[in-house]
C-alpha cells in the first residue's frame, strides 16, 4: 500500500477565493424576458447538469407581449472559472454552431400576455461532444450580439467519485454560525496525471454562485484519492431557512398572502415581514430558495399561468431605517441584487416596499443587502445559524489530456445536517 503523503500547505500558498465566480454568468439583457428555467429534461432536477451520453436539458422562458421573436441559441465552452475558451465551436460542437428555437405558444386565459418558448438540447441539430462548462446564449435574428439572455449549464463525463458531508463547524468561534464541508475525490489515474495541479474543485451552497468556494488544494493524496479536510477554508455561513409564499391559486387563500385583487392584472399583497437577525433558529422544511412555476387552476402552467404584481413589505430592520439598500433575492433573481428587486424605503410607514411581476407559482426568498463585492448578504437581515439545512454541490474538474481544457469529471449533491 502506498504510504500516505501529507501535502504541506500554508496560508500563503493557498489560492483560495471565497467569492463568487465573476466571469460569464447568468444574465438577462432584455427586460421582457421572464420566468427562465433550465433543468434536466423530464425531471424536476433543477441543476442544469447532464451526462455527456444521452441526457438532455430543457430551456423554457416567457417573452412578454403578443409578438413572436425569431430566436436562436448557441453554446460556448468555458473553463472551470467560466472564462470562455479560445477553441473554435466546431471543435467541441457536433452539427450546427447555433439552432433555432421553433417551439413557441401564446398564453391563454391570462390577463398578462406573453409568448412561451421551449427548446430541448443537445439534439440532432447541435450536440456538444466535450464535457465541461457551457454558456447558453439566446439571441434574435441570427445576430449573436443581440442577446436576450445567457445561462450556465454543464455536461459531465464521470471519471471520479466523491464522498462528502457537511456538519456544524468544528472551530469554536464558528460553532453557532457556520457549516464545515469535508470531502474526498477518487480519480482515474489514466485520466489524471498530475492531480495536485490539474484537479480543480468548486463548491456551491443552494446552487448560488455568488459565494462559491474555489481554489482549494487537497490536504492529502494517496491511492488515487484526494482529501479535502480543512477546518477553516471550506466553511459556509449556515444562514436561515427561506421565507416563502404560494400563488399557484389566485382565486383562493394562499399561504403567507394577505390579500389579492384583480383589475387589469392580478395584484398580490404579502404579509409584512420582520428582520430575523436576532431571532432564535426555527426549523421547518424549505426547498433552499427554489421557485416552482405552476397554476393549480389551469391545465398547462407553461401558457395558462398568469402574472401577478407581488408586493413585498419589510419593516425597517435598523433604528435608522433609511439609508440601507435592501433587495429581495432567491432562485428567481439568480441570487443577485438586481435593480428591479431593490426595495423602496417608505418613510411614512418606516418600512421597505417592493412591487414586482411574478408568474404563478411557489416562491422562496430572502432579504439581503449588498456586501463589499456587490453580492447579496442575507445574513444581516435573515440571521445565521449552523443548524440550517442547506444543499451543497461539489464540482470536480480535471485538465483534459488530449485537448488541454477543464473537463467536468465529478458531481456530488448532498444536504447539511446537525450531527
Amino acid at each position: 500500500m502506498i504510504k500516505k503523503i501529507k501535502i504541506i500547505i500554508t496560508l500563503l500558498n493557498i489560492t483560495l477565493f471565497k467569492i463568487g465566480i465573476a466571469a460569464v454568468s447568468n444574465e438577462i439583457f432584455d427586460a421582457r424576458v421572464k420566468s427562465i428555467q433550465l433543468f434536466k429534461n423530464n425531471t424536476d432536477d433543477r441543476y442544469p447538469i447532464i451526462s455527456i451520453d444521452g441526457e438532455q436539458l430543457k430551456l423554457s422562458f416567457d417573452v412578454m407581449g403578443t409578438q413572436t421573436e425569431n430566436l436562436q441559441y448557441s453554446l460556448t465552452l468555458c473553463d472551470a472559472m467560466w472564462n470562455p475558451s479560445s477553441f473554435n465551436q466546431f471543435e467541441y460542437i457536433s452539427g450546427m454552431q447555433f439552432d433555432n428555437i421553433s417551439d413557441f405558444k401564446f398564453s391563454t386565459n391570462t390577463y398578462s400576455k406573453y409568448v412561451h418558448y421551449n427548446v430541448v438540447f443537445p439534439n440532432e441539430n447541435m450536440k456538444p461532444i466535450w464535457a465541461g462548462n457551457y454558456i447558453l446564449k439566446v439571441f434574435r435574428n441570427f445576430d449573436e450580439s443581440d442577446i436576450l439572455f445567457q445561462r450556465r449549464c454543464m455536461l459531465i463525463k464521470r471519471n471520479s467519485t466523491i464522498d462528502a458531508s457537511a456538519k456544524i463547524a468544528s472551530l469554536p468561534q464558528y460553532r453557532y454560525t457556520k457549516q464545515e464541508l469535508l470531502f474526498s475525490v477518487n480519480y482515474n489515474p489514466s485520466q489524471v496525471v498530475n492531480p495536485l495541479e490539474d484537479v480543480k474543485v468548486v463548491i456551491l451552497q443552494n446552487y448560488r454562485w455568488d459565494n462559491a468556494i474555489t481554489g482549494l488544494k487537497p490536504m492529502f493524496s494517496s491511492n488515487q484519492k484526494l482529501e479535502y479536510t480543512y477546518p477553516d477554508n471550506s466553511l459556509f455561513d449556515g444562514r436561515n431557512e427561506f421565507r416563502f409564499f404560494d400563488i399557484r391559486n389566485l382565486k383562493q387563500f394562499s399561504i403567507n398572502v394577505r390579500s389579492k385583487r384583480l383589475d387589469t392584472a392580478w395584484h398580490v399583497i404579502l404579509n409584512i415581514d420582520e428582520s430575523r437577525a436576532s431571532n432564535q433558529y426555527f426549523q421547518y422544511l424549505d426547498f433552499n430558495g427554489r421557485q416552482i412555476l405552476q397554476n393549480k387552476e389551469g391545465f398547462n402552467s407553461e401558457i395558462d399561468g398568469d402574472y401577478a404584481y407581488v408586493n413585498f413589505y419589510l419593516n425597517a430592520w435598523t433604528s435608522s431605517g433609511e439609508g440601507q439598500e435592501v433587495y429581495v433575492i432567491g432562485e428567481f433573481t439568480d441570487w443577485k441584487c438586481l435593480p428591479e428587486y431593490k426595495m423602496y424605503f417608505n418613510r411614512n410607514r418606516l418600512r421597505y416596499d417592493l412591487e414586482v411581476p411574478l408568474k404563478q407559482g411557489r416562491y422562496e426568498y430572502a432579504y439581503a443587502i449588498k456586501n463589499n463585492s456587490g453580492n447579496p448578504d442575507d445574513v444581516a437581515i435573515e440571521g445565521n445559524h449552523s443548524q440550517t439545512e442547506n444543499e451543497y454541490l461539489i464540482l470536480v474538474y480535471a485538465r483534459n489530456l488530449q485537448y488541454n481544457y477543464d473537463e467536468l469529471i465529478g458531481v456530488k449533491r448532498f444536504q447539511s445536517n446537525s450531527n
